[in-house]
């Protein structure tokens, strides 16, 4: 059984008058956090949608690249995709139930915000509406202002990405602090600690992304440090 066949029968449950945000006080459990995981991407991602106004190819292109989602499928994906854009609830509304689905699980959350910063650069175009949308989930999320950054850094390639922000440590953080919190990365991102987190399969493939930044921003800072040692 697809995951899309699992978030059909989900949804399918939702009472007459309901709205799919009703969806996400139902998926606590870890059996139906994959599910929930997914919903929730694609229905911040429906919200966000609306902050530049317009649903590009380029974007729908991303969700099938996160997803892997098959032509069956597909169907599947556009009523969540419409219910959300439907929903009267606003997206705060939305990022508060989903926060509480994955409470104490700050790592998924962030997982969750590294898809919603792919499929907004998906077009190759961050819009400043983008940008405020992002900051509120991820304030709401309670994820750090420096965790925002690195995730920012590492997605909007406008500038070359600060290589301490990609970490999230400050610039003149001593090189075993620095040593630490890419040692740190690197572990989260292994495909087991996602997994165990309730991320789906289809998403896990973000973190070979996330390690080849991770790993450029550790060379980039060893490199520097070493020619000032050396200077």
């Amino acid at each position: 059984m697809s995951i899309w066949t699992r978030i059909s029968d989900a949804l399918a449950a939702l009472r007459g008058g309901e709205g799919l945000s009703a969806v996400f006080d139902r998926l606590r459990t870890p059996p139906e956090r994959s599910i929930g995981f997914t919903i929730a991407v694609v229905a911040l991602g429906a919200k966000m949608a609306k902050a530049d106004g317009q649903v590009t190819r380029d974007e729908v292109t991303a969700f099938r690249e996160v997803f892997q989602i098959t032509a069956e499928d597909e169907a599947g994906a556009a009523r969540v995709f419409n219910l959300a854009r439907q929903d009267v609830a606003g997206f705060e509304d939305y990022a508060r139930r989903i926060k509480t689905m994955f409470a104490q699980e700050d790592g998924t959350l962030c997982d969750l915000m590294e898809g919603l910063f792919h499929i907004a650069m998906a077009d190759g175009n961050y819009h400043p509406g983008e940008d405020a949308f992002l900051a509120r989930v991820a304030e709401i999320f309670g994820i750090p202002d420096p965790s925002f950054r690195s995730l920012r850094a590492r997605f909007v390639k406008d500038a070359p990405p600060d290589p301490y922000a990609v970490l999230g440590v400050a610039v003149d953080a001593p090189m075993p602090q620095v040593r630490a919190a890419w040692r740190r990365a690197v572990r989260e991102s292994h495909p087991d600690r996602l997994q165990a987190r309730g991320v789906p399969p289809e998403a896990v493939k973000m973190a070979e992304r996330r390690l080849v930044d991770i790993n450029q921003a550790w060379a980039e800072i060893s490199a520097a440090q070493g020619s000032l040692v050396e200077g």
